[in-house]
């Protein structure tokens, strides 16, 4: 068993918050992943993110603290809920890189296991074990490729979030129109290959600072699109292009099984490159001798 049913105050520190998508439950719905204290992926889902109160909303690199049981209509492992109302959850301190940009605590846990060969993430995501969080340290990233997308969500999507209930009615009592997250107009992917690979590997990117990144540059200069994708451009291809960037990896419940690559990127790291390349600084014990190399950090 990866983990145990239930993991009361389990202490994760978030590295992962995928843009909010509609829910007729909740406003909206973030999957947020991170790692254990030992190092593991865990997945915690649902979190109506910007329902929780102001003292339980949490950044990345936050350590939270919650207790946690199996979410059973997920089969995925790493897949947890919390066992309480969502504002039992208790954020706790930041991990930091200060300003001597120290990203060694990060690492710690962010790199525990890292994999250099996609092919091999596949592989384990279709075997027994199901796995469906890893981080992976592209080869090489080739392009952003940016294509148009709906501009709206789905109407029975905005139809449920604008139905009014008890919890939504102002001081007078009368109903209040829901906010409604905006939707990215854009899809955005990564073309990239990774060791061992003989033609490149094209995958959505699905995380909370991209489209955050791209509203911010639309609201800025006067609702020019171009300029706001220019501008997530410079950032995720030409800038971190100059760094030691890893991507977090997961997959979708729906498309687990069935999709012949089901992984979407659901985060990166991207610290500043060091003097020694990451898998400069690994030990030969480390590294698989089959033709696929995995590297395990900080054991």
């Amino acid at each position: 068993m990866y983990l145990p049913e239930e993991i009361p105050g389990a202490n994760v520190l978030i590295t992962v918050k995928t843009y909010p998508l509609p829910s007729s439950k909740y406003d909206e719905l973030v999957c947020t992943a991170g790692f254990l204290s030992d190092g593991k992926w865990i997945r915690i889902y649902p979190v109506p993110f910007r329902a929780l109160p102001y003292g339980n909303q949490y950044s990345k690199y936050h350590w939270v603290r919650v207790d946690l049981v199996r979410n059973r209509k997920d089969f995925r492992p790493e897949s947890y809920r919390p066992k309480h109302d969502v504002e039992s959850l208790h954020v706790g301190e930041k991990i930091d890189t200060g300003k001597n940009r120290d990203w060694q605590e990060r690492k710690k846990y962010v790199l525990n296991e890292v994999f250099t060969f996609m092919e091999e993430i596949i592989r384990l995501a279709k075997s027994d074990a199901n796995k469906s969080l890893a981080t992976l340290k592209p080869r090489r990233i080739e392009d952003l490729i940016i294509e148009p997308d709906e501009r709206e969500w789905k109407q029975e999507w905005r139809d449920q979030l604008l139905q009014y209930n008890l919890f939504d009615l102002d001081e007078q009592g009368q109903g209040k129109t829901r906010r409604i997250v905006r939707k990215l107009p854009y899809k955005y992917f990564y073309k990239f290959t990774s060791d061992g690979d003989t033609r490149p590997h094209r995958l959505m990117i699905e995380n909370w600072e991209l489209g955050a990144l791209y509203w911010r540059c639309y609201d800025k200069y006067n609702h020019d699109e171009k300029k706001a994708n220019a501008l997530v451009r410079e950032k995720y291809l030409d800038e971190f292009r100059t760094k030691d960037i890893y991507f977090f990896l997961g997959t979708t419940q729906l498309y687990h099984k069935i999709a012949s690559n089901p992984f979407i990127i659901i985060g990166l790291f991207v610290p500043p490159k060091s003097r020694n390349s990451a898998l400069e600084d690994i030990p030969s014990s480390s590294l698989r001798t089959d033709g696929i190399q995995q590297q395990r950090l900080f054991d």
